[in-house]
């Protein structure tokens, strides 16, 4: 009987050690299921909390902007940081004293969407003396400020110069003339995309620009200045756009000249699902894109590191110049074109 009692007991002891593991390990469970705060992302979240950025456009309502501004939200209500934008419509006057109101309001952040290189240049010092970070968003001011994002107009106009030398060196087209089209002349996409076109057409002496004219970034003037180069000149070989949306009207005058195989249309823009139409339907030959959502996510990066940065405004300058895509008949696809849908 003592064996038999002794027995029991090692049976009963084990079955109680066995039960204890098993609690201590329910338990030890538990406590890993709660998990484990990570200070960093707690640091991220509360130091981006309560921010204020605001964008500065040059105006709403087109694919550029509406899609910055749809990328810009997004990342603004994640991060719970107050975003707003101050349309000036078109106006650098309006924009002007937009500016001058927001110097004085003091938001975090400023992203600046400049006219030209000059209208801004003197505000954006004074944002950033009075301690505001700027980020200028694809085009620039002669002030440097906080950070820039955004296309290299130089490698644009190379890239649509070196296209059309390819497609109207002697003996390959029509003829060896070509006309650009311009929008504003004080407008960093004009200023420095002639540079990158000239320092390509300087090497080829044998093209002609037959004609050079601003547009104002208005299709319908685009039109009227295309129907008079190819009343002038109806052996036109290549045109080089500063814009899809103006050179819309380029293309337009250009088909209804019959001109379609002969002059080869270069244009680029922000990769918006109408301008990849475009290509589809001949209207523009080649499409050189900055990638309007691929300009907003390194935005949106850019705008979080300045906020969570000690830095003073000014303090430290970078900027970004955004991968281009070449978009043809070829590779129009999903990948490369976007809708504003797309975005929100």
């Amino acid at each position: 009987m003592q064996w038999e009692e002794t027995m029991r007991l090692l049976k009963t002891t084990k079955w109680l050690a066995a039960a204890c593991i098993a609690l201590a390990g329910i338990v030890t469970a538990s406590a890993q299921d709660k998990g484990l705060e990570n200070p960093r992302s707690t640091t991220f979240r509360k130091t981006l909390e309560g921010k204020k950025v605001v964008f500065l456009p040059l105006s709403m309502g087109f694919d550029l902007t509406e899609g910055w501004a749809a990328v810009m939200r997004q990342q603004a209500k994640r991060l719970k940081y107050d975003f707003e934008i101050r349309d000036p419509a078109w106006s650098t006057d309006a924009g002007t004293r937009a500016l001058q109101s927001l110097i004085s309001e003091k938001p975090d952040l400023i992203v600046a969407h400049n006219p030209d290189i000059q209208s801004y240049a003197r505000l954006l010092a004074q944002a950033q003396a009075a301690g505001i970070k700027v980020v200028q968003i694809n085009l620039e001011s002669n002030t440097q400020t906080d950070s820039y994002v955004g296309a290299d107009w130089t490698e644009i106009g190379e890239q649509a110069a070196q296209a059309v030398v390819d497609k109207c060196s002697p003996g390959k087209g029509a003829s060896t003339k070509v006309a650009i089209d311009t929008g504003v002349p004080t407008a960093a996409s004009d200023v420095f995309q002639l540079d990158g076109i000239y320092r390509v057409l300087n090497q080829h002496p044998d093209i002609q620009v037959v004609s050079q004219q601003a547009t104002e970034y208005n299709p319908e003037k685009a039109r009227s200045i295309m129907e008079t180069v190819l009343q002038q000149h109806p052996d036109l070989c290549g045109a080089i756009g500063i814009w899809d949306n103006q050179d819309t009207g380029t293309a337009s005058a250009i088909q209804q000249a019959g001109k379609g195989d002969q002059v080869f249309l270069v244009t680029s823009g922000g990769g918006n699902k109408v301008g990849c139409e475009n290509v589809e339907k001949g209207l523009f030959n080649l499409y050189i894109s900055y990638n309007v959502p691929l300009q907003g996510e390194i935005l949106n990066a850019e705008i979080a590191r300045l906020l969570l940065s000690d830095g003073t405004a000014g303090e430290n300058k970078t900027l970004y110049f955004n991968p281009l895509t070449q978009i043809t008949k070829a590779n129009v696809n999903q990948r490369n074109c976007w809708t504003l849908d797309d975005l929100k």
